[in-house]
């Protein structure tokens, strides 16, 4: 008998999603009233000391597929200072840890584009760049819409603009759309609307 391969399995082997990370000190390198950074020491997953940078956002993202009865999404265009070129976008914006990811949601659709809408279905939660950040969003499907005043904000200049469903989903395809909540909205709502094949046998 292989004396090596009998006894208990190891640690990793009971409990593969363990963390295998270890912090051994925390330091805030920065901060502003949506971010904060850190910077940690740590042990990797191979006994080595390294570093590791955090973005902790303060706030929670939305996002908005508002659909009219023509099968239209709505569209949000805006200059991004980050990546410095012009995009389109899904409504979109953030909630604080406080306030109701949906409720927060109907509050940036009314802000950016005047509209309410009677219908709301959760469409996905993800996490956008969890390599570095816990940034956490919420996305959403609104029908039944109904038309009222925008009030943006002040670091908003905003486009509005209606586009068939389609064309939508090309855009992601084709990479004029490549902002990340609407790509994962729209690809999400396309997938939904995929008919369900029945279970083999």
């Amino acid at each position: 008998m292989d004396q090596k391969n009998s006894g208990p399995p190891q640690e990793e082997e009971e409990n593969p999603t363990r963390n295998p990370w270890t912090r051994l000190s925390r330091r805030l390198a920065y901060q502003n009233p949506w971010i904060m950074v850190y910077e940690d020491q740590v042990l990797r997953p191979d006994g080595q000391p390294g570093i590791y940078g955090v973005v902790h956002f303060r706030n929670r993202a939305v996002a908005i597929v508002a659909l009219d009865d023509q099968d239209r999404v709505l569209l949000v265009g805006q200059y991004r200072y980050p990546l410095d070129q012009y995009s389109w976008e899904i409504p979109e914006g953030g909630a604080s840890h406080e306030e109701e990811p949906l409720a927060a949601a109907q509050r940036e659709l009314q802000e950016e584009t005047g509209f309410s809408a009677g219908r709301w279905q959760v469409l996905l939660r993800a996490h956008l760049s969890n390599s570095v950040s816990d940034e956490e969003a919420f996305c959403y499907l609104a029908q039944d819409l109904r038309q009222g005043t925008a009030r943006p904000e002040g670091t908003e200049q905003l486009q509005v603009r209606w586009v068939p469903f389609g064309e939508a989903l090309a855009m992601t395809a084709d990479g004029r759309i490549t902002d990340a909540l609407t790509v994962l909205s729209l690809q999400r709502l396309a997938l939904l609307r995929l008919p369900v094949s029945p279970p083999p046998g």
